[in-house]
């Protein structure tokens, strides 16, 4: 059994500010641990804008703070994603997230899990890193 808090794991190396300046990530369940999926606290910043495309992950975000505006950037469709709100990246969909005037804050899920070195690439990828197999 695991039991950690995403305060604990506050300035450790599962606390990801991501190069871009919009958003950072406290990854309290990861590749690592070897359940399959990795778990993650994400907050985007108010007033930003953040284009991603996961083509090596599946992922799952609940909406826990916050607004922004989802862009579907395969159709063009948008959503308000508001507290209590999930969308899932189910089809590896190019998406922006536009933060309305207060902070984002989400819970998100990974398959496969990341290792909790990820940021996003010039393409708005998770790069498909895989933790090395113990002896």
């Amino acid at each position: 059994m695991i039991v950690r808090s995403f305060k604990e794991i506050e300035g450790t190396d599962r606390h990801l500010k991501s190069e871009s300046g919009t958003w950072e990530s406290k990854r309290i369940v990861l590749a690592k641990e070897k359940v399959g999926f990795s778990v993650h606290e994400t907050i985007l910043y108010a007033n930003t804008e953040t284009s991603m495309w996961y083509a090596n992950h599946i992922e799952a975000v609940v909406c826990t703070e916050g607004e922004a505006e989802l862009t579907d950037r395969e159709t063009g469709k948008t959503y308000t994603i508001t507290p209590g709100t999930m969308y899932l990246l189910n089809g590896h969909e190019r998406h922006t997230l536009k933060v309305k005037e207060k902070d984002f804050r989400c819970i998100c899920v990974f398959n496969p899990p990341v290792t909790g070195r990820e940021d996003h690439d010039e393409n708005g990828v998770y790069p498909l890193l895989t933790e090395p197999e113990e002896v």
